[in-house]
């Protein structure tokens, strides 16, 4: 006895291998972007500290104490009364 294939049949492996591809490229497509989102996220986590940081830096160098250290170190100013002392390089 011979087996019929007959156009009915045809058309169901037809639509099932369609399917199966939609489906396959739809996977792959989910972990690319799985992948990239995931990369974002460590990129956003390492801006918010780098951020914070700088945030800290600005709120420290509006104070007294960090104005003068500045002035001190980079200018070489001293309090009257001080004596200066250079390093010899």
């Amino acid at each position: 006895m011979k087996k019929k294939f007959g156009i009915k049949k045809i058309l169901i492996v037809l639509f099932s291998v369609y399917v199966c591809y939609i489906i396959g490229s739809t996977q792959v497509s989910m972990i690319k972007i799985r992948k990239e989102l995931n990369t974002r996220q460590q990129e956003l986590t390492k801006l918010q500290e780098k951020n914070q940081k700088l945030q800290d830096e600005v709120k420290m160098s509006q104070t007294d104490d960090y104005i003068e250290k500045l002035a001190r170190e980079r200018l070489g100013m001293i309090k009257d009364g001080e004596t200066p002392v250079s390093e010899k390089k």
